[in-house]
Parts: structure tokens; sequence; C-alpha cells
């Protein structure tokens, strides 16, 4: 095992390795714990000086975990522009241009906030559990709603919707059932497959006639074509993944084992 201390080298097993590998442990929190009182003033003062620090430290984790973020607040907002969405677009017997001009505002706002939580999350440690399950989960809602709302008026074939949403659950299923083995990174092509997504559903959003009404069905093609492109390279990413995972593990397994 690769754990185990130069020291214990010389054992005959793992339970050597494992004593030595609590030793290490024992002697990092000894050195944390050494750290601490040598910044306190004096013995009578260290435990304060601990739980002082130790409160600041725990204040700080408690905000950098804070559901209550600029990102997560977005993602909030996405979530709640879905039914918002859904009633604009339907109103009217969903086919009044004005009903469907502000169906696309409140669609537009939700894809330009879907462009930017990630990256405030990212960019500023505003990561939490909330945005990691919300943010996908709002992503496919607002997208979803539009493609079932396009195709049950009759705007967008009812196949393109299976086809998209489909894909989307699927690989986001797929990355779920792989992430023991590492994660999937989302590619150029699945980017551009997003952003084509979501240019071509608000351009069926808009009630759109003549040369525009063409151009929305090549873009929506366009769309179809990289999420399936795309949808497949990510089942061969998993794949390759997986078959990393195992190979690691079973190599680790032998190494232990001898």
């Amino acid at each position: 095992m690769t754990g185990v201390p130069a020291s214990a080298a010389g054992g005959s097993s793992g339970a050597q390795g494992a004593r030595g590998g609590a030793a290490a442990a024992d002697g990092v929190a000894s050195e944390v714990s050494g750290s601490a009182s040598a910044s306190a003033p004096d013995a009578g003062t260290t435990g304060e000086g601990r739980s002082a620090r130790g409160g600041k430290i725990t204040a700080a984790a408690v905000n950098q975990a804070s559901v209550w973020n600029v990102a997560n607040l977005l993602t909030m907002l996405r979530l709640l522009l879905v039914p918002g969405f859904v009633a604009l677009m339907l109103a009217g017997g969903g086919y009044d241009p004005a009903w469907r001009s502000l169906a696309w505002a409140a669609f537009a706002i939700a894809m330009i906030t879907d462009l930017f939580d990630g990256h405030l999350a990212r960019t500023y440690n505003l990561v939490t559990d909330f945005g990691k399950i919300a943010d996908p989960i709002a992503d496919k809602a607002i997208m979803g709603a539009a493609l079932i709302c396009l195709s049950s008026l009759g705007d967008l074939p009812w196949w393109v919707t299976v086809v998209i949403l489909g894909r989307e659950l699927g690989i986001t299923l797929m990355r779920f059932l792989v992430i023991r083995y590492g994660v999937i990174p989302a590619s150029r092509g699945g980017k551009l497959k997003t952003l084509t997504q979501g240019v071509a559903v608000g351009m069926y959003v808009l009630a759109l006639t003549g040369w525009l009404a063409t151009l929305r069905f090549w873009v929506m093609a366009a769309a179809v074509v990289l999420t399936v492109v795309t949808g497949l390279d990510y089942v061969r990413q998993a794949i390759v993944l997986r078959r990393q995972g195992i190979a690691e593990r079973a190599a680790a397994l032998e190494e232990t084992e001898a």
C-alpha cells in the first residue's frame, strides 16, 4: 500500500500499516493543535483562542454553504420563471403574438441566468449542494416546458421534443451513475448544443413568419443534430471512464492483497 509510512515498511502486514496511518493522523492533529496553542498568549487563554478561531472558521463555512447567495438566487429565479413562462405561452389560446413575446422574454431571462449562475458559483466559491441539484433541474425544467408547450400547440413536432428531452434526461442520469468513477466535464460541443437549443427554441416561441420562420427551422435542425452527436460522445466518455475506474480499482485491490 502506498499510504504506509516508511517506518512501517519493515512490518508484516496491513495491521502495522493501519497503526502507521493512525499515528500519522495523530501527528497531523498534534501539529494543528500545537500551532493553535503557540499562537495563544498563554496556557490560560489557549482554549478561548481556539474557540474564537473555531467560531470564525465555522461562520465562514456556514457563509460559504449558505443557500442564499447570488448564484442560487438566480437558479431559484429560473425555477420560478417556469410556471410563469407556461402561463404566458398558453395565454390567449397560445397563438397571441403579444403573449408569445412576453413568454419569449421570460424564456430569455431564464437562459441568461443559466449562463451566469454557474460561473458566479465557481468564481466566487458559492458552490452549494442545493445549487448542484437545483441548477440542472432548472435548466431541464425551462427547456422541457418550452418544448412541451410548442409541441402541444402544434408548432414543433413531438419527435423533436422527445429526442431533445430524452437525451437531456438520459445524459443527466448517466452522469449520476458514473460519478463514482469520475466527472464527465461539459464539452465544447455540449456548450454549443445548449446555445443552439436556446436560440432555436426562443425563435419558435416567438410568432415568426416569412424567412425568419424558415431560418428557425434550420437552427432547430442544427440543434437536434448537435443534441444527438454530443449525446453519443458523452456515452462514449462514460464507457471509457467506467472502464478506467474499474481497472484502477482492480489494480488497487491487487496491490493491497500483495
